[in-house]
């Protein structure tokens, strides 16, 4: 084990490149709120399917939406250590917020979120908190579903079993979007499509074997402690919620 922490300080105190297209991605992702105070006013569409309707409300998904989205943005930071594979990975990324941004301008859409989330818990101050931090627009394609698949995608490059426990994570995170009504089905289908694409433009092509062992080595490891630090985040968030309780 201390043998294994050592290489783990090894590849996380590897120098990390900053490059232009990372600072323009850092630069475009408040612009998903910019675009959503502009929608109030202009015709909202509603891409809806009968099967949406089907899908009932269930608040306790916001925990899930909320902490695995997390965990697939923060997983490549470590994962991915790579100067070429970092710098295709932001591509990928910029395409898809690009590309998202253009839909949301071209198509504007309203979320199918109820006018109020009613009952008591953690899971529903969760879902609360959630609809007060992300405006209900913005849906098609869902750039969480698509943010969360580029994550997987460039992470499955690097380590078969991260790739396939971080899609899992995605699979949730897209159904999440529907049991929460942030999304419409047609929402994540299209996130999914996204990023495939950006796949196969910038990462397909990035070989296996310009990644050094030690880095598929530890990749497993960096998952396993990123969920441990989002645990003990999720129980956190619940000490404020007991928190605000005994304050109400």
């Amino acid at each position: 084990m201390p043998s294994k922490w050592s290489m783990v300080a090894q590849t996380l105190t590897r120098p990390y490149p900053v490059s232009m297209p990372m600072v323009l991605l850092v630069l475009i992702v408040p612009f998903y709120i910019f675009i959503g105070e502009f929608m109030p006013g202009r015709t909202l569409h509603v891409p809806e399917l009968p099967l949406d309707r089907l899908v009932p409300l269930q608040p306790i998904w916001a925990l899930v939406y909320g902490s695995l989205y997390l965990f697939l943005i923060v997983l490549p930071v470590f994962v991915v250590r790579q100067q070429e594979q970092i710098r295709r990975t932001v591509l990928a990324y910029l395409m898809v917020w690009s590309a998202a941004y253009l839909c949301f301008l071209i198509y504007p859409t309203i979320a199918p979120r109820p006018a109020k989330v009613i009952g008591e818990g953690f899971s529903v101050w969760g879902l609360r908190f959630l609809y007060s931090a992300d405006p209900p627009y913005n849906c098609f394609p869902s750039l969480h579903v698509a943010h969360s698949f580029v994550s997987v995608l460039t992470c499955y490059r690097v380590h078969r079993g991260v790739g396939i426990g971080a899609a899992l994570c995605a699979s949730l995170v897209g159904i999440s979007t529907l049991f929460t009504k942030q999304h419409y089905i047609l929402d994540v289908i299209a996130g999914m499509f996204l990023a495939c694409v950006a796949y196969f433009i910038f990462l397909r092509n990035y070989s296996r074997d310009e990644l050094p062992e030690i880095d598929r080595h530890l990749a497993p490891v960096l998952a396993a402690c990123i969920l441990g630090i989002l645990g003990v985040g999720v129980a956190c968030f619940w000490a404020v919620y007991e928190l605000s309780r005994e304050m109400v």
